[in-house]
């Protein structure tokens, strides 16, 4: 920190008001601008004077503030936090949709190869979540066997994140299709890269090894809630697809549209987390609502 405290006192002299800082001794400021107000502070009982011009007081503000944003930012970026874990999802999924046929092989990676794959922001949210259901879990004193059941925990929960990204990417391509879209992610959309058929094959392609990979969890519950999000994207899109006039002006028809197309995938995916974290159903509830 370059200052420790700003604070603007207002004076009864008419000089308006005056700028009192603390402020380290070593710094050394050149050629402040005209117009300045002086001010004077006592440090240590020694007594400084200096001046300052508005205009430099306020860009000194406005750098210290950006300094402090980014330091704030930098420490609280929730991709960082999960980043290694970001990028083994990452290559899971590359892995995930090779097939022997090239041509849909290319189609099913197009939206994971590296430089394309969005924000990942689903995946994100759904490790963090991972890692907050799993603090009681996590404590100091497991050794042994329960570091190899934290592992377990955790890789089945990464596929969690593999799978809902993985049917997050299939609707994009499905709805790429029916809004007869041309680009996605700033590049060309796969339909118009490709043409419809192969894209809604793609799609269907995801589908099938997002299933794959769900059934291999083994939890019925799991399955069931992964389910009913595919269900819930066929609906919303069919609602945005037939909206009537009076339905445009409702809100409610609108959340309850946003929610089938975009908001299932993430809140049940959020639930899907606990309940593998063996969590109570009030909790694995909170997940789903927060």
């Amino acid at each position: 920190m370059l200052f420790s405290r700003i604070s603007r006192i207002r004076s009864t002299g008419s000089n308006g008001c005056r700028w009192f800082l603390s402020h380290k001794p070593h710094l050394q400021f050149l050629n402040p601008p005209a117009y300045s107000y002086s001010s004077t502070h006592k440090v240590l009982g020694c007594r400084e004077n200096f001046s300052w011009g508005l205009p430099a007081l306020h860009g000194f503000r406005h750098n210290i503030h950006h300094q402090s944003s980014s330091l704030v930012e930098e420490q609280n970026d929730p991709f960082s936090l999960v980043a290694d874990e970001l990028s083994m999802v990452a290559n899971r999924l590359r892995l995930m949709v090779v097939t022997e046929v090239p041509k849909l092989a290319s189609a099913a990676e197009y939206f994971f190869k590296m430089g394309v794959e969005g924000k990942r922001f689903r995946p994100t949210v759904l490790l963090l979540m991972a890692t907050a259901m799993n603090i009681s879990i996590l404590e100091p004193s497991l050794r042994g066997p329960g570091d190899a059941l934290t592992k377990e925990l955790r890789a089945r929960q990464q596929r969690i994140a593999e799978i809902t990204e993985m049917i997050h990417v299939a609707s994009l391509l499905h709805d790429d299709v029916l809004d007869d879209a041309d680009t996605r992610r700033g590049i060309g959309s796969l339909n118009f890269v490709m043409g419809n058929k192969l894209a809604v094959l793609a799609g269907d392609f995801l589908l099938s090894r997002a299933c794959v990979a769900l059934a291999s969890l083994k939890n019925t519950e799991v399955v069931s809630l992964l389910a009913k999000v595919v269900e819930h994207l066929v609906t919303g899109e069919t609602m945005q697809m037939t909206t009537t006039c009076e339905q445009r002006c409702s809100m409610e028809y609108y959340m309850q549209k946003t929610y089938y197309k975009t908001a299932s995938l993430i809140s049940n995916s959020c639930k899907a987390i606990a309940l593998l974290g063996g969590q109570t159903a009030e909790v694995a509830m909170l997940a789903y609502e927060d």
